[in-house]
This record gives structure tokens, sequence and C-alpha cells, in this order.
């Protein structure tokens, strides 16, 4: 069989070019902007702030909502329709469910965390983008965290597994590419979010949740750049590799 080549050039475990910023959105609580290659996310924090209706509040703890929203003409040039659809519900909740893990709301009883995230621009990983920045926001609102989260995705391309799909990847061949977003807690290793668009052997889905943490680990250390850099007056802007 051929060997593979990807089309960026990259080799198997290596990641698109990485931006990450923290307090980027002067009226926000918290924000953050991170970029991986051609995908681009933006988190803004608000809260804690009161609940309401009030039947939705928590007495023992705050509750984290996120949103998670892609710009009409953020993808391939094709129109994304604006408001609330059933994909950006669904990345929305298993953004919750990541971040959840890490953050620590017990002080913050019958309020909520809202967090809003934006994408300007995306070809493909635009669900663990959203993620990245997200935790970065939290982090720069001032909230108790465990950890940062990081996410990114890995994959089987044309029976090669490689670390973060790119478009051009995800659409190979008819879209038979299997693509997995993953998202981690780097100081234990907890896997906070696990998809998969494709089809994938067992034994192969094993080697690439292992082969992949690598690049979520340094993921996690470039959002911890972006917060230490804040309070620095430092740009964070730089490859990850």
């Amino acid at each position: 069989m051929e060997k593979f080549v990807r089309p960026s050039n990259r080799v198997v475990t290596e990641t698109r070019a990485i931006e990450a910023e923290a307090g980027v959105i002067k009226k926000a609580d918290g924000s953050a902007r991170f970029k991986i290659g051609d995908t681009e996310a933006y988190a803004a924090v608000y809260g804690p702030r009161e609940l309401h209706p009030k039947f939705l509040q928590n007495p023992k703890t705050g509750v984290l909502r996120c949103n998670y929203s892609m710009m009409p003409f953020s993808g391939d040039g094709s129109r994304v329709k604006p408001g609330p659809s059933r994909r950006s519900k669904e990345i929305s909740f298993v953004t919750e469910k990541a971040l959840l893990p890490v953050l620590d709301l017990q002080d913050y009883p019958n309020t909520v965390v809202d967090v809003f995230i934006e994408l300007p621009q995306t070809d493909a990983g635009s669900r663990c983008a959203g993620i990245c920045a997200a935790a970065i926001a939290l982090a720069d609102a001032g909230f108790t965290m465990k950890d940062m989260v990081a996410a990114v995705s890995v994959g089987q391309v044309r029976e090669t597994l490689v670390v973060d799909l790119d478009g051009a990847e995800e659409h190979m061949d008819e879209n038979e590419a299997a693509d997995i977003p993953v998202a981690m807690i780097p100081s234990t290793e907890e896997i906070t979010l696990l998809q998969m668009d494709g089809i994938v052997s067992k034994e192969n889905l094993l080697i690439a949740l292992e082969m992949v943490k690598p690049a979520l680990k340094l993921i996690a250390e470039k959002q911890r750049e972006a917060i230490r850099n804040r309070y620095n007056g430092a740009s964070t802007v730089g490859d990850l590799r």
C-alpha cells in the first residue's frame, strides 16, 4: 500500500500551528481566542449571575451554560444559517460536559455562568477549538479549576492514524475518514469528551487515544501560557509542533 502523505506535509503526530490569547474581550468577565490552523474560536464568559427562571437554579452549586455558534460565512464558503441548530445545540451540550469535571462552582449557588463561543472561521476541529478557548476564558474569569481541559481531534485517513485532521483530510475519499474529537484533563489523563464520526477498529481507536495524549498535553501548556502572559502583558501567538 502506498504510504499516506498528509496534504499539509505534517507528520502524523503534528498539530496545525496554534495561537492562544486570554483577555481579548474587554467587557466579558473572562475571554480567550484559540486558533488551530484555519479554525479560530473566541470564548466570552459572563457571570456568575442569578439564574432565571428560578426553577432551574441549583441551591448547591452554580450552573454552567455553554452556547456554541458558527458565524454565517465561517466555513467553506457555504452560508451557515444563523441561530441555534441541532448541531450547535449538541456541541454546546458536549462542551459543558467536557468542562464541568475541572470547574468548581459550589461557591456560587443559584447562579449561572454563561460561556459564549463564536467561530469566525472553521476548517475542521471546531468543537475542540471551542473547548480550548472556553477553558482559557474560564480561567481568565478567575474560577477555581482543577486543571485545563485540552481538546484536539485524532483520526484515521486512508488506514493511517493522524492527529488533528484538517478540512482536506476530513473530506478525503468521499468523507470516509474517521474523525475522533477528544478532550482530556492533562494532569490525570481523564477523557471528558470522546466522539467519533466514521469507522475505526477497536484496536486502532485505543492506539489513537494513546497517540493523541502528547498533543493534548502540549495544547494544555499553551493554554496555561496564555493565562500567564495575560498578566505579564506578553503575546502568546506561536506555533505548537
